[in-house]
């Protein structure tokens, strides 16, 4: 029987909606048509992939897709439906004819994580440690629930897409480009979530998320001060070593305030190395953490060393503790079809005060 929403199809679905490259796709086909792809799996692909994404998609993408598809299936001597080839003649023809506008076409992703009984679509294109620190907030939703988040360096608004589902109990996002700020603020809209842009406003409200232009080199300490975060997080933002001084001195006023009934906190610290292992009795209840103060929880590739150990150096001499959480705490699989997607590379970090 042939299921949409159940595997191995969904994740044939889920990958073609997320842009998965061409040759993921063929591979998934393979094993939903028990090796081969079959006119069976054929039939499938069209009825809920291509036809549904026709006028839809990214049409390169959807050309190399069905070209991939076409030499699969001729490989092995089967018959191509004939819907198939007569929409890939169509698209190289129309590609032709429109070269010149391809590269002006916005690109629009669907994510889609995928759990036992639910799945929820967010459209988006997003750097990697998004998904891990995305995969984590759905996986320990009691972290993030009911408190105050604040991402610096959004991107795509995906990171607060999921803070809105688990019901964070406000959610700013902020970037320091203004075109980057555009394209947050549709993508929350298309996930039926409301934006604002005000920094007055202090009511609190999970369908209604805070987008803010923040640069992190011109943001002032009188700034910040407009944000009280319980939790503040990022993600993929270790890429540039020179704005890490201003990455880090953010960190430091956003996790030094505390609320005036709140005991001080004193924990001895570390800096880090990569084969660093983290103390798991110190993890066992992350959801404590937030009441003796905020905490940033953030996820990242490490593709320098010594960049990173610069990023641990700033971040010791702004009397912040560092930890790493990637093995205690690794979030469930939710993104089983994402073949391009390989978390064993990310690393996920809290960072706190030691004050």
């Amino acid at each position: 029987m042939t299921d949409p929403a159940a595997p191995p199809w969904l994740h044939l679905i889920s990958a073609f909606l997320a842009m998965e490259p061409s040759d993921s796709l063929v591979s998934l086909a393979r094993v939903c048509g028990d090796g081969s792809v079959t006119e069976r799996v054929q039939r499938f692909i069209w009825n809920y992939c291509i036809s549904r994404a026709v006028g839809k998609a990214y049409t390169p993408y959807l050309r190399n897709f069905l070209k991939k598809l076409i030499v699969e299936v001729e490989s092995i001597h089967g018959e191509v439906l004939d819907e198939i080839y007569e929409l890939y003649a169509d698209i190289i023809t129309s590609l032709k004819d429109d070269q010149f506008v391809e590269k002006s076409m916005r690109v629009r992703k669907t994510i889609t994580f995928l759990f036992p009984d639910c799945n929820n679509y967010y459209l988006c294109s997003i750097w990697p440690s998004s998904l891990l620190l995305s995969e984590f907030i759905l996986s320990f939703p009691e972290i993030f629930s009911n408190k105050s988040c604040f991402e610096v360096g959004s991107g795509v608004g995906l990171v607060g897409i999921c803070l809105a589902h688990v019901k964070a109990s406000k959610v700013t996002l902020t970037d320091g480009d203004h075109l980057t700020l555009a394209n947050m603020r549709s993508n929350l809209e298309l996930n039926q979530l409301s934006t604002d842009t005000s920094l007055l406003e202090s009511y609190e409200d999970p369908n209604v998320v805070q987008c803010v232009h923040l640069p992190w080199e011109s943001a002032s300490e009188s700034e910040l001060s407009a944000f009280v975060p319980e939790i503040i997080l990022g993600a993929d933002i270790m890429y540039d070593r020179s704005c890490f001084p201003d990455l880090v001195r953010i960190l430091a006023i956003l996790l030094d305030r505390r609320k005036s009934d709140s005991t001080s906190r004193k924990e001895s610290s570390k800096v880090f190395t990569l084969d660093t292992k983290c103390n798991t009795n110190d993890l066992n209840d992350l959801t404590a953490v937030t009441s003796k103060g905020p905490v940033a929880y953030i996820a990242t590739v490490i593709r320098n060393i010594d960049t990173f150990n610069y990023f641990l150096s700033l971040v010791e001499q702004a009397n912040l503790s560092i930890t790493d959480l990637t093995e205690a705490k690794m979030p469930f699989n939710l993104l089983p079809y994402m073949r391009s997607y390989d978390r064993s590379n990310m690393r996920l970090f809290t960072v706190s005060s030691k004050a």
